[in-house]
């Protein structure tokens, strides 16, 4: 190459390379990884912008072995998150736990149970790395139930995300209470609602049941609610009715589903009507077409409202804590099948609507700024102090262990003896640790999914 003569443009030089923004979502069902893969996104969404400061972003999705791992059948029925179902692996708490280790990850996000996440809390901080990753942690949905439990077993994350104000404000005054750190909760809303704005179609007639796996528990309140819907059905015979279901029988999600409502169909008296229809699929594309979504307490109630979908939330069997309607007093949205035969169609109070992050107003786009800024905050500030959960074996002596325990750890957070795979040394025996443990895997699904909800209904006989 000749050399470059003194009137020769010097090469404009060309900027180094940022590097990738590490992230982990560890989820234990299929809603909680739907909620963990949106959350990443949404909380890097500004960092893997377009920008001379964008970041390449890096996202390993991780399932946590137990009763609720989806399959892959539910990964895809998912929806788009951003993540190749099949990039996505399965592992158990010390191989999550010895991949943190190994990996360092810049942010994990923990979509798990309560249990789960103050499990993996321990975990991290026992790692002592020289350089720990962004903690972040939530909840999927609405949260109706063991406020006090699910709250004081995610603290100690650097980031809780409350999907409300109203959420954010019962959560700070639980850890206020307590006299633990309230600084992490931060406000958000879910990330899975979208979708265009409601428009009613001319000929379209849509009625939708957003079932749910375990409310209600029993078979005659599931089967009363079948009853009426495909009562609702006949009622009207030109309005296709159908019935939103969240697996197929066999599959778990995040709750336990004992009674499948397509097993009960099978058994009900006269039949199903031309216009009843049992479906699967992304919720999403489910509400492109309802015209109404009527539901117990299920979180599709939700992303309804955020698309101003006429939505109902039954009383049938009463407003309880215990079916999660009690969470919807206020909302203008409680009604009851007879009602809703005779025509009503409930309408939503705008202050309630407002205060439960459904963001039908327009704000949605910026409604993870806060938390968007708090990580980055977090990620740019150096080294982090170490993770400092509530519970600890000094505070919750009698607790704590046994939570960590069931991830086979020990009460300082390590793993237990014989809890970790020895070293695998050659190509066969990794081979037939993987045949073993996969059949093993499939005979513990079988009997917590089969046979366990089997030996209950025996022992209420």
């Amino acid at each position: 190459m000749p050399p470059r003569t003194s009137h020769e443009a010097e090469p404009a030089e060309t900027p180094a390379a940022r590097p990738a923004l590490r992230v982990a979502v560890l989820a234990d069902s299929d809603t909680r990884w739907k909620w963990g893969a949106l959350t990443a996104r949404r909380l890097t969404a500004e960092a893997a912008g377009d920008g001379q400061d964008a970041h390449p972003v890096e996202v390993s999705g991780l399932l946590l072995r137990g009763r609720a791992t989806p399959t892959p059948r539910q990964l895809a029925e998912v929806g788009e998150v951003g993540i190749d179902a099949e990039r996505v692996r399965e592992v158990t708490a010390v191989e999550f736990l010895h991949t943190v280790r190994d990996e360092g990850f810049d942010l994990v996000v923990l979509a798990l149970v309560g249990g789960g996440v103050q499990a993996m809390l321990h975990g991290i901080a026992a790692l002592n790395l020289p350089r720990r990753p962004v903690v972040v942690t939530g909840y999927v949905g609405v949260v109706y139930e063991k406020l006090a439990d699910g709250l004081l077993l995610r603290h100690g994350a650097d980031v809780v995300l409350a999907n409300s104000a109203h959420d954010a404000e019962r959560f700070r005054a639980v850890y206020e209470g307590v006299g633990a750190d309230a600084s992490a909760v931060t406000e958000a809303a879910l990330p899975f609602l979208g979708g265009a704005p409601y428009q009613p179609e001319e000929g379209r007639d849509t009625v939708v049941f957003a079932a749910q796996p375990s409310v209600p528990a029993s078979r005659a309140d599931r089967t009363y609610l079948l009853r009426r819907l495909v009562e609702h059905a006949r009622l009207h015979p030109r309005r296709e009715v159908l019935l939103k279901l969240r697996s197929k029988p066999g599959e778990h999600t995040t709750h336990i589903e004992e009674l499948p409502y397509q097993k009960l169909a099978q058994r009900l008296p006269g039949g199903l009507p031309p216009n009843f229809r049992l479906v699967y699929g992304h919720m999403g594309e489910v509400l492109d077409r309802t015209d109404l979504l009527v539901t117990v307490s299920s979180t599709a109630a939700l992303e309804s409202l955020h698309r101003r979908i006429p939505t109902a939330i039954l009383t049938d069997l009463g407003v309880r804590e215990t079916l999660g309607n009690h969470h919807f007093v206020g909302s203008g949205l409680l009604t009851s099948w007879d009602r809703l035969d005779g025509g009503t169609r409930p309408r939503p109070d705008t202050e309630w609507v407002a205060g439960q992050g459904v963001a039908a107003d327009g704000s949605y786009g910026t409604a993870y700024d806060t938390a968007r800024a708090k990580v980055t905050a977090l990620l740019d500030g150096g080294r982090l102090p170490p993770l400092a959960p509530y519970y600890t074996p000094a505070t919750a002596p009698g607790y704590l262990p046994g939570i960590l325990a069931r991830h086979h750890l020990a009460p300082d957070g390590t793993p237990l003896p014989g809890a970790a795979a020895p070293q695998e040394t050659g190509r066969v025996r990794g081979a037939v640790r993987d045949t073993v443990r996969n059949a093993a895997r499939g005979a513990y699904r079988h009997g917590v999914q089969r046979v366990a909800p089997v030996i209950r209904r025996m022992g209420e006989l």
